[in-house]
């Protein structure tokens, strides 16, 4: 084989223009839908026995709960543009809008976390009359339309980072209705008014905490860091075991959406080694170790080169004009 010609080889998982997490895309909207709208109808009422009552917890529950109102239609946004069909510049389709979703989730839970507790500092500083029994009824109810929520969102794909975002909003709500609940509870018994403001900042500490992991684990997909689990230094000492693998550089693996993990190397074999049965050996060794099922590899064979100093250095450069990222060699080639 002349050095350049190269073997180009990929490995593809079922539907990769799909959706490929287990559950299908329109499992997702029915029970998104059906969330949304129970989360509707009861903010609706929240907002207006909030102000009756004068409870800045009750109010605090109702800006959630029109933030998870707005996550999980932007949830199901999501899910639809990522069907479309791959065409024109976007090569990949709108996969990554589901990253999008995650992330502006995790974003607002964190601005409107900022504001509430802002507004519950000033309550506790001044705290209002609040109508106790009247925001215990209500936290109580809401327990209960947050838990068939939690429910219908659980039934959706929740190994995607869109519909977790989603979910995480219902959840921190879920807690917040419980706290406010408790807070009801004690104005009413023994009139100590503080609680309510108490109750909003423990549902921002739940907002922050959930907040802060929607955006690390969406910017670490748009940064295309190595997903959770797999390390790529492991993965290249690993590729670099095998008989007859002299180098791997040029190593990449990262996320295009939740669980669609993506793999690129430049792989160097052995002079007169079978370049296709080797690629075809670590495509399989990454799909099954790894659980990689999109790897391109590009094979080339190695030609006889010094075995350290700044020639071996530029072996990468002798295949790669713009040579990036680590080299990995073999132990024999180390020696």
């Amino acid at each position: 084989m002349k050095r350049g010609h190269r073997h180009e080889g990929h490995a593809h998982g079922a539907g990769h223009g799909g959706h490929q997490h287990g559950v299908a895309a329109g499992a997702d909207r029915r029970w998104l839908s059906l969330a949304l709208g129970l989360i509707v109808v009861f903010m609706a009422v929240e907002v207006v026995v909030a102000f009756a009552a004068q409870s800045m917890a009750l109010l605090s529950d109702a800006a959630h709960m029109l933030s998870d109102a707005a996550a999980i239609a932007l949830a199901l946004l999501a899910v639809k543009l990522a069907e479309l069909p791959v065409r024109g510049r976007y090569t990949y389709g709108l996969k990554r809008a589901e990253i999008l979703s995650a992330l502006a989730n995790g974003l607002t839970l964190l601005l409107l976390s900022a504001w509430l507790a802002y507004e519950s500092v000033e309550r506790l500083l001044h705290p209002p009359e609040v109508g106790g029994a009247l925001v215990l009824v209500t936290a109580l109810v809401g327990v209960v339309v947050n838990i068939a929520a939690v429910w219908c969102m659980s039934k959706a794909n929740r190994s995607s980072l869109n519909v977790e975002g989603a979910f995480q909003h219902i959840l921190t709500d879920l807690y917040g209705f419980i706290a406010t609940a408790v807070s009801g509870a004690a104005v009413m018994l023994t009139g100590f008014a503080e609680a309510d403001a108490l109750a909003s900042l423990v549902v921002v500490v739940l907002m922050v905490r959930s907040g802060l992991s929607l955006v690390r684990a969406s910017g670490r997909i748009f940064l295309e860091g190595a997903p959770p689990g797999v390390d790529p230094d492991d993965v290249g000492r690993s590729m670099v075991g095998h008989e007859g693998v002299v180098e791997v550089h040029d190593l990449h693996v990262w996320e295009l959406t939740s669980g669609d993990v993506l793999f690129s190397a430049h792989v160097l074999v052995e002079p007169g080694g079978d370049c296709h049965a080797l690629r075809r050996t670590l495509q399989a060794q990454l799909r099954d170790e790894y659980g990689i099922k999109h790897a391109t590899l590009d094979v080339d064979h190695a030609h006889a080169l010094p075995p350290d100093g700044p020639a071996r250095a530029a072996t990468a450069v002798g295949h790669c004009e713009d040579a990036h990222g680590e080299s990995r060699f073999s132990e024999s080639r180390a020696r």
